[in-house]
C-alpha cells in the first residue's frame, strides 16, 4: 500500500469514528501521517478538553492501528515535527 493509499484509508477510518467524537461536541480533522504517526486537529469540545489524550490513545490510535496497516501511533497536530 503506498502513502496515498494509507492516507485515503486512514481519511475513511476517521470518518468512521467521528459521529461518536460529534456526539460529545467534538470533531477530528486528518493533518497528516509521517513515519507511521498520524497527526491529526482535535476541534469543538475536544480542543483544550482534559479527556482527549485519553481519546486518542484508548479510542482512535486502537481502531487506526488495527484497521490501517503502517499506523504505529497517533498524536496532536501539535506534536508534528518540524521542516
Amino acid at each position: 500500500m503506498d502513502i496515498k493509499e494509507t492516507k485515503e484509508l486512514i481519511v475513511q477510518t476517521l470518518e468512521k469514528v467521528r459521529p461518536f467524537v460529534n456526539r460529545d461536541g467534538g470533531d477530528i480533522e486528518f493533518v497528516d501521517f509521517i513515519d507511521g504517526i498520524v497527526y491529526v486537529k482535535m476541534l469543538g469540545a475536544c480542543e483544550g478538553c482534559a479527556m482527549v489524550d485519553a481519546t486518542l490513545s484508548e479510542g482512535i490510535e486502537i481502531i487506526l492501528m488495527d484497521e490501517v496497516p503502517g499506523v504505529l501511533g497517533v498524536k496532536q497536530a501539535s506534536e508534528m515535527p518540524q521542516k
